[in-house]
């Protein structure tokens, strides 16, 4: 059984995509946690009913829309930290410094308190309405997000992996899930899920072509941008179910001419002076926009070209360092070509280590692929305002700039700011790299622009590039946008009364719960508190649990309607220490936790290698001398600065020296000895940017959302260059009949373009089906909306019969990988029928004669007859079932005497008069897969020597060579040797070679890895 249901992103522009697979046993697996621009709380009420119900998650890609709500689901959904989520190792520190990034941008993404449940606490305190009241919730800190990152456990690609389930999950039943290289993102991942008969690829937001960066998805192998096969891959191919995006560039352009396309729209603008802004997100696509124009600036500033000399390039972000420093360390999960550049380079400097150094030239050659020389990384505020300042005070002589800015919709992060000064000069340029997502509610400033520009409405200029391809520029003609600026702001009054009530209301209900991990509504000051370090497991069964957790919301309104405090009812058996004076409670009839004391065990907090030590817990008595001498002087310090103000940059760490004593983190900066480090990673060793520091200072502690908006008129020009990096039309119409799944769902995607993918698909597949004869029925293509559950389990026909005690005792049985198989030839019996092995069939008790040779069957235990369940009735004939599965005339039941219910029929052993004649002809048939690390290891016990050799291929003894190809068939080739003092004896083949020799022993350790089932 496998069912499908999305719960955001199918049949709409939002590009948020969560979605949930249900298989056989009740096992459920959510892929992806995506959240949109608005970061709607409401979007995800349906995800936190399926929280208690969830086995494991899978997350594709790191960005907003696939894992945009990982960070909030851990910080206020109990149970959610306790499922095991898995992904590749650049989703996970990607999406880390991308929800980093996030949360320090934009208060919106904490979110606002329900106004419900803000509207019984106000009721029962102040008896006022809070209905206007944007009261936010407490967001995740950058330590919690770290720790709720390092939960995900990483996997390879091609890997294939046995998840652990949840504590509250069924049995997996042995579900298996493997990555593949899906392009689109670094670690970017297309999920084969296996589990039982369904084999179900899940392949949302890929690309087949390769990319600068990035390498086309693994569909006909090849991994990291090799060149692959014309057929799909054997695991991803004929899949039960493919789970597939529908969301298409409307006009998708080669990689070179997108590219041509992007740096002349770029070159026209900083000619004359302007600005160019180029919103990106923080985590994914800006590593394909950095290296672009980072290689087009080595390669113009190469050839002299001034007018790329004098414009500077920006790359802004909150932790755009963090992300760059991630991607230098992930250079094996880019495509070939990175890794070649980094292998020249740093043979390059390894042959060159004493000639000129990292600055000696502009060529380039002597700088890795995200090493920047011009694209200088921004990280605070106050350095893009003061880089905007310098373009409006330098109109004597104007010069150009390039800003790729965090994020792509315009709503958060410092393209927001860089927008909102050059929307009025005409001279600027804003470039669209991605088609904006669309909301109900209010458009994001992207989403706007983008209509502007598929408008038109003021004018196009139409350019052309040097290879004679146009591309249009269409202007703002001073259009007034409404740009928000959201702010927090400490709360005061009623307003804190009534947040202090709710945030109380809940640290009971959460206690009441117990359910396990640290607390997700302590305030800034509680995070440091050992009570956020401990766990507690409820002892209740799995279905209380889950229906507690599931009714929190009803227990919420219980809990707070015209009190301040639970009733004895809601504190149960906590009422023991909850209350004073009260020490007796009755457990009789009691379930679950209510049936002893309630007992809070405070477990230390333990890693994969054991229990943390904090160091400063064993210093020696110098050591803590030293350390508190430091305290003192660092509190004299503040204290001469006065309480509230900000320290100077270099204030602490100047006497010393020392770079240690700098508590501030750099992460532009690269650790390093050398003057040119900093120029190797950022573009520059210093200058006066980096003095700068932020002024405003954050709110912390409870705080509300105020909303103030800024009307601007747009007078640039507005471009668009499809750089979103999706598959088109022409990749799905080649790929999906390669891959010919059985049935097809299409999400991710507009409604108008699902339905037109659909009836493409449905041509298709028909017509492949056509074209080979196939008895198949036609291929089912779904389209759920939000919220809709599909089935599209496996069409299999499946009979439960009875197997006779004689057929059970002669079944061999093959273990293939913790699976059994055998092969069967029996005959299949309706229920209620006695039928004598030699095929014919009579009444009980009827005389019967034997033959000598079932006499002697009888000897051996091995041919009795067989008393079926329920009444006996004669049979004119019997069925016989061969292995290739048909049967022939079945018997018909006498229905002159009255049966009980309808007996199972069974499967016996067949007579010798029948045996014969249903013998098959079928070729032995290998089953299994095998592993060609599993055979290396299995021939080193074996005492050969086993190495590999290339890609894909086992070198065994320097002489017989195993190799597997993309469709999974094994090639083996040997060459004979002359018998040496060691080598292996051969079986007596007539003067066989040592090569021979080891060639029939690696073929039969291949076979004692399959199951060989038999033709007959």
């Amino acid at each position: 059984m496998f069912t499908f249901s999305p719960l955001q992103g199918a049949l709409t522009e939002s590009t948020a995509s969560q979605s949930l697979l249900e298989l056989d046993g009740g096992v459920k697996v959510l892929v992806d946690v995506g959240w949109d621009e608005t970061f709607d709380v409401e979007k995800l009420r349906e995800l936190e009913k399926q929280i208690p119900t969830l086995s494991l998650i899978l997350l594709t890609h790191a960005t907003i829309n696939h894992l945009g709500a990982y960070a909030h689901c851990c910080k206020n959904f109990p149970l959610f930290t306790r499922i095991p989520v898995y992904a590749t190792r650049p989703v996970i520190d990607l999406g880390r410094t991308l929800t980093q990034d996030l949360y320090a941008s934009t208060p919106v993404a904490a979110t606002t308190i329900s106004p419900t449940s803000l509207a019984e606490v106000s009721y029962s305190y102040a008896q006022t309405s809070s209905a206007d009241h944007n009261l936010l919730l407490q967001p995740p800190t950058p330590e919690e997000i770290a720790r709720y990152f390092s939960l995900i456990q990483p996997l390879k690609y091609s890997q294939p992996h046995q998840p652990l389930p949840s504590p509250f999950s069924p049995p997996l039943n042995g579900l298996t899930i493997t990555a593949y290289n899906s392009g689109h993102t670094l670690g970017g991942t297309i999920w084969h899920i296996q589990h039982g008969l369904e084999s179900i690829v899940y392949a949302v937001d890929w690309n087949q072509a390769r990319e600068n960066v990035f390498s086309g998805a693994a569909w006909l192998g090849g991994g990291h941008g090799a060149a692959g096969g014309a057929e799909v891959i054997e695991q991803l191919r004929k899949p039960t179910a493919l789970v597939c995006s529908s969301r298409t560039p409307e006009a998708a352009l080669p990689r070179g001419r997108r590219d041509e396309q992007l740096l002349e729209s770029i070159k026209l603008c900083i000619s004359r002076g302007g600005t160019v802004l180029i919103p990106v997100d923080s985590s994914a696509r800006v590593l394909e926009l950095s290296y672009l124009l980072e290689h087009a600036w080595r390669s113009e500033v190469a050839k002299d070209n001034d007018v790329f000399k004098s414009t500077r390039v920006y790359l802004a972000g909150r932790s755009i360092g963090s992300t760059m420093r991630n991607a230098r360390s992930m250079l094996e999960w880019m495509d070939d070509s990175i890794v070649r550049e980094f292998e020249t380079v740093a043979g390059g400097a390894r042959a060159g280590n004493s000639g000129g150094g990292a600055g000696s030239g502009g060529k380039g050659k002597d700088v890795g692929p995200f090493d920047f020389k011009y694209l200088r990384l921004l990280e605070r505020k106050a350095q893009v305002e003061r880089i905007l300042q310098q373009q409006t005070t330098d109109d004597a002589e104007p010069k150009g700039r390039v800003i790729i800015a965090t994020d792509s919709s315009l709503e958060w992060g410092f393209s927001k700011d860089v927008m909102r000064v050059i929307a009025e000069d005409p001279r600027n340029l804003v470039v669209l790299t991605e088609k904006p997502s669309f909301n109900s509610g209010k458009p994001s400033i992207a989403r706007t622009l983008w209509e502007w520009w598929k408008e038109r409405k003021d004018g196009v200029a139409v350019e052309q590039t040097s290879s004679g391809d146009t591309f249009e520029q269409v202007y703002g003609g001073g259009r007034e946008l409404d740009v928000p600026e959201p702010t927090r702001q400490a709360l005061e009054g009623s307003e804190l009364d009534v947040y202090q009530q709710w945030l109380a209301t809940q640290r009971q209900l959460q206690a009441t719960l117990q359910s396990g991990g640290a607390t997700a509504l302590e305030s800034a000051a509680d995070v440091v508190d050992d009570a956020s370090e401990t766990t507690t497991e409820s002892e209740e069964s799995e279905t209380e649990q889950q229906g507690k957790a599931l009714n929190v919301s009803t227990t919420i309104g219980q809990a707070s309607r015209k009190k301040v405090v639970l009733k004895d009812e809601d504190l149960g058996i906590t009422i023991l220490f909850k209350k004073k004076g009260v020490y007796d409670f009755d457990v009789r009839g009691k379930k679950g936790r209510e049936r002893m004391f309630p007992i809070v065990v405070r477990r230390k907090r333990n890693d994969e290698f054991g229990e943390l030590i904090r160091p400063e817990e064993y210093l020696r008595a110098e050591e803590r001398e030293d350390a508190d001498a430091q305290d003192e002087r660092n509190d004299g310090q503040r204290q001469e600065q006065g309480l509230g103000k900000k320290r100077k940059f270099d204030d602490v760490g100047a006497a010393k020296g020392a770079l240690g004593a700098n508590k501030r983190p750099q992460p532009k900066r690269a650790v390093s000895d050398e003057p040119e480090a900093g120029a190797l990673s950022d573009g520059h060793a210093g200058d006066e940017l980096d003095e700068l520091e932020d002024e405003e200072e954050a709110v912390i502690g409870p705080a509300k959302l105020v909303v103030k908006s800024q009307t601007v008129s747009v007078k640039l020009r507005i471009a668009f260059v499809d750089f979103s990096g999706l598959h088109d039309k022409r990749s799905l119409n080649m790929l999906i009949p390669l891959i010919q799944p059985r049935k097809l769902i299409l999400v991710a995607g507009s409604e108008e373009e699902t339905h037109a993918l659909a009836a493409d698909c449905r041509k298709l597949l028909s017509a492949q089906l056509t074209s080979e004869s196939s008895s198949q029925s036609a291929i089912d293509v779904f389209t759920p909306t939000i919220g809709a559950t599909v089935d599209a389990s496996v069409d299999t026909n499946a009979w439960v019969v009875k197997l006779a005690d004689p057929f059970v005792k002669r079944l061999k049985w093959q273990q293939v990988r913790g699976l059994g198989i055998v092969t069967v030839t029996g005959l299949l019996l309706p229920g209620g029928d006695i039928v004598f092995q030699d095929g014919t069939a009579a009444e009980p008790g009827s005389p019967k004669n034997k033959t000598e040779q079932e006499e002697q069957d009888d000897e051996n235990g091995s041919n009795k007859r067989q008393k079926l369940e329920g009444t006996p009735a004669s049979a004119s004939a019997s069925a016989a079932e061969t292995a290739d599965g048909t049967l022939t005339t079945a018997a018909d039941n006498n229905n002159n005497n009255k049966k009980p219910a309808a007996a199972l029929p069974t499967l016996d052993i067949l007579p010798p008069a029948l045996a014969s004649a249903v013998r098959s002809a079928a070729q032995p048939l290998h089953v299994g897969d095998l592993r060609l690390a599993d055979l290396r290891r299995a021939m080193l016990g074996s005492g050969h020597k086993a190495e590999f050799r290339g890609e894909g291929t086992l070198l065994i003894d320097g002489c017989v060579a195993v190799r597997k190809t993309s469709t999974g068939r094994i090639e083996i080739e040997s060459v004979g040797l002359p018998l040496g003092a060691d080598a292996v004896v051969a079986p007596a083949r007539g003067g066989v070679g040592g090569g021979l020799a080891t060639f029939y022993e690696v073929r039969r350790k291949i076979y004692e890895g399959l199951a060989v089932v038999a033709g007959a």
